[in-house]
């Protein structure tokens, strides 16, 4: 799946190339449908980027996309999700068909991202939650002293690495509202991590990987520091959603990115930027 930031970018390198496309968008919608509106799909004689739902919809739309895009013309369509589809979703949506050469991709509103994440830790466990954020809609901003420790093919443009020997000091350009992941390789690092983070009353979760002896431990140096107990409250440890067993840094990753969009469901961490 390309999510929306990477769908955009992929529209303005197609656009600035002379690439032939076309875009397809849900513009609106009816009942239950499988993508909400706005959400795009970009179309060329050999490639399909995005997803406006999957299924028998899907390949319709890019059917209908590809003649069109022959004939250089643009159109809307009309599709009820029932029987002639093979789909029982029930609801009806209405897709635009634009080219390419005359959509302002620059110009496209975005969904604000289900979430905003400082992610401290370039190791085994903070790669491989990276790995599983690529294919989510957020924005990362991925934190580490060590640039080797950062994967040498590009990142998506929704994670932004950082490298920096000053680690706790970068806590400052945290947005309200998004939350912290702390995993580093260091206990003192990620005991000034969290201290920093806990003191900024505008960071609704600090999430800390550990046991809950360190738990207590952080707890206990982090009082003794004067943090007061409603800042303290917002310390989670162990991390990752309750009942996902396992030490594997895939494992971890599957729970912590469970957590993750389980606090964006429910609005405990912002999205906007």
């Amino acid at each position: 799946m390309t999510l929306p930031l990477a769908l955009q970018a992929a529209a303005l390198q197609w656009r600035d190339q002379g690439r032939a496309g076309m875009v397809v968008e849900v513009q609106s919608h009816q009942g239950s449908v499988p993508r909400e509106a706005g959400t795009r799909m970009l179309v060329a004689a050999d490639a399909v980027l995005g997803t406006i739902g999957g299924g028998h919809l899907e390949l319709q739309a890019i059917e209908r996309a590809r003649q069109l895009l022959a004939q250089g013309q643009r159109a809307e369509q009309r599709l009820a999700l029932g029987p002639s589809l093979g789909q029982c979703c029930g609801g009806a949506l209405v897709l635009s068909y634009q080219p390419l050469a005359q959509s302002a991709p620059e110009t496209w509103s975005l969904p604000a991202p289900r979430f905003l994440l400082d992610l401290y830790g370039a190791g085994h466990v903070g790669r491989a939650i990276v790995r599983l954020l690529a294919g989510i809609d957020c924005r990362v901003r991925w934190l580490d002293e060590r640039a080797s420790e950062f994967p040498a093919e590009p990142l998506p443009p929704h994670i932004t690495p950082l490298c920096s020997e000053g680690l706790p000091h970068e806590l400052a350009a945290t947005p309200a509202g998004a939350g912290v992941l702390i995993l580093t390789h260091s206990h003192d690092l990620d005991l000034a991590l969290t201290e920093a983070a806990l003191a900024r009353d505008d960071l609704p979760w600090v999430g800390l990987i550990g046991s809950a002896t360190k738990r207590a431990r952080f707890l206990h140096r982090l009082e003794s520091k004067g943090l007061r107990p409603e800042q303290l409250a917002r310390l989670c440890c162990p991390i990752g959603l309750p009942g996902i067993a396992g030490k594997e840094p895939e494992v971890i990753a599957v729970a912590v990115v469970a957590q993750l969009l389980q606090l964006s469901s429910t609005g405990d961490l912002n999205g906007h930027l």
